[in-house]
């Protein structure tokens, strides 16, 4: 069960619930599928570790203490829990994943321990501050369980083995709590027990979910650090999954379907390991497996010169606005923050300043408990004080030159085509990467012979996989630079969120312009307060009579 510290926001559930929409996918209900409609069913000894899904990544556990009830820690107030003897109904009221209930097991069957047993029942109608003093309903199983004395010594080399074997679960709590079952009861198994069947005969089994939609979702989540440590999660508790139920009777259609879950899981966790250079090098592009495999390029070949070619990394980083801004010093009467007045009343966890109404919690005792809890959360009612007093000093001010948009002019004609074209993508990604954090715009134009323009624009949001996508439309004929600089030009000049911006016109020859074109270029340059920087993929530099600056790559 999630912890629970004070009322949950609304901002908190709206998050909760995308996290929830986010994990719907996974081994958790391919799991539940073959456990609950070819594996066999078990039914709890005292002292056996129970718990059920609540959602996709949040499971709700217990000690089964006979009788068919399940000592178990419930919340009943704000953040106020108590441990309550529940029948199997009860203990499972909030699961959405199905109503059937995961019990500690081995090869033979159902494991427990009076001992832990008659440890969970003594706690049964205690009362307790949850998130403080205890954190979960699985810390409070794990310390039932550490009730059995010794530990899973007499398992056998097989149990053994699959003792060291991960979690299907990415709950830390809930690891811990398996691993104690392991180590003290010698759990290497966890089997359903269907107790609504044994209640009205009439057996349940979840439907067949849909396999090819779990694994095209792991295909397309994004290989951020989130994104792989959560497919390597899922890897590592599918494969002690099928180490799990290796030794039973599961029919070879299912294996074969978990054999190539697990090999999807796995074949992105190895192209995350060939492209990784490439990711690091674009930290927000958010590119997918998916992306990556139908895109087709050389992305260790991207990712040396977007990380080995200085030129490009030089290039990228005067197109930021840190290198276009100018600073300049002044005197100035500089805003110094103070606490000099009282401003209000807020929460926080200042004692010297707490309000006379918290002072009352700490002379009850069972309040006090109330008191410090609020104390941790930073929740107690204080004075605010706040002011702001004026000293001499230095200020920087920064005043920025240009700061708008870039049109880049990518040239795709036939001898573009190989090294050249790749420092072009290069060069690209690495200023889409500055222009992203600056929420500045990016517009594309593909040129090649007369007439040839394909567009692209990305406005303030990092679509670098589109971008990608986009460049690989080149025409693969002759050059025509003409076109492009007036269709560059037109954008500066019809949008007004592109003022002030950049023409970077890409290319692997100089970009020849008849003297009246350079000359109206120009015009159009000091009229619309933009610069043009020619860059050249290949080729030795040659200065001409329209660019602010060329480079050569």
């Amino acid at each position: 069960m999630l912890p629970l510290v004070g009322v949950a926001t609304l901002g908190n559930w709206v998050a909760h619930e995308a996290a929830a929409f986010a994990l719907s996918f996974g081994l958790k209900p391919l799991k539940y599928f073959v456990d609950s409609t070819f594996r066999e069913k078990v039914r709890p000894v005292p002292g056996s570790v129970v718990y059920c899904d609540l959602w996709l990544a949040v499971e709700h556990s217990g000690i089964y203490i006979g009788d068919g009830r399940i000592s178990n820690i419930e919340v009943d107030g704000l953040a106020e829990s108590t441990v309550r003897a529940s029948g199997p109904e009860s203990f499972t009221s909030k699961s959405s994943l199905g109503r059937q209930i995961y019990v500690s097991c081995n090869r033979d069957g159902a494991v427990g321990h009076k001992s832990i047993a008659r440890g969970a029942a003594r706690h049964v109608g205690e009362r307790a501050f949850y998130g403080l003093i205890v954190k979960n309903c699985h810390q409070f199983s794990t310390r039932c369980v550490n009730y059995a004395r010794g530990s899973g010594a007499d398992l056998s080399p097989v149990d053994h083995a699959m003792t060291m074997l991960p979690d299907g679960t990415m709950e830390p709590t809930m690891t811990a709590l398996k691993r104690a079952a392991r180590n003290k009861l010698g759990a290497t198994k966890w089997r359903l027990w269907d107790w609504q069947s044994e209640d009205d005969g009439d057996e349940r089994a979840a439907s067949e979910p849909d396999w090819k939609a779990h694994e095209e979702h792991f295909e397309n989540l994004p290989l951020d650090e989130e994104g792989i440590a959560r497919i390597r999660d899922e890897l590592g508790a599918t494969q002690a999954y099928e180490e799990e139920i290796a030794d039973e009777s599961v029919p070879e259609a299912v294996r074969e379907r978990l054999a190539h879950f697990r090999q999807t899981l796995s074949d992105v966790s190895q192209k995350y390991e060939e492209v990784k250079s490439f990711l690091v090098a674009c930290p927000d592009a958010r590119f997918s497996y998916a992306e990556l495999k139908a895109s087709g390029e050389d992305f260790a070949a991207l990712a040396a010169q977007l990380q080995g070619n200085t030129r490009i990394k030089e290039l990228a980083r005067k197109m930021g606005r840190d290198y276009i801004s100018e600073e300049r010093k002044k005197k100035a009467r500089v805003p110094e923050a103070s606490k000099n007045e009282v401003h209000g009343t807020h929460r926080s966890d200042d004692v010297m300043r707490v309000l006379p109404c918290e002072l009352p919690n700490l002379e009850d005792e069972t309040l006090e408990v109330l008191f410090y809890a609020r104390l941790l959360e930073k929740n107690l009612l204080t004075y605010e004080l706040r002011g702001v007093t004026f000293i001499s000093g230095e200020e920087t001010e920064r005043v920025s030159k240009r700061t708008g948009p870039i049109v880049a002019c990518l040239d795709t004609s036939a001898s573009m085509q190989g090294a050249p074209l790749l420092k072009a993508k290069a060069l690209l990604l690495a200023t889409v990467n500055i222009l992203h954090k600056e929420g500045r715009s990016l517009h594309v134009l593909l040129f090649g012979a007369a007439g040839e323009i394909r567009e692209f624009s990305m406005v303030e949001h990092n679509d670098a996989v589109g971008l990608l996508k986009f460049l690989q439309q080149g025409f693969g004929g002759g050059t025509d630079f003409e076109s492009p600089l007036r269709r560059a030009l037109s954008i500066i000049s019809e949008q007004k969120n592109y003022k002030k911006a950049d023409v970077l016109m890409i290319s692997d020859g100089d970009c020849n312009l008849s003297h009246e074109l350079a000359a109206a270029i120009q015009q159009q340059k000091t009229i619309l307060d933009c610069a043009v920087y020619t860059v050249l993929c290949d080729g030795a530099r040659i200065e001409d009579r329209y660019s602010d600056e060329v480079v050569v790559l």
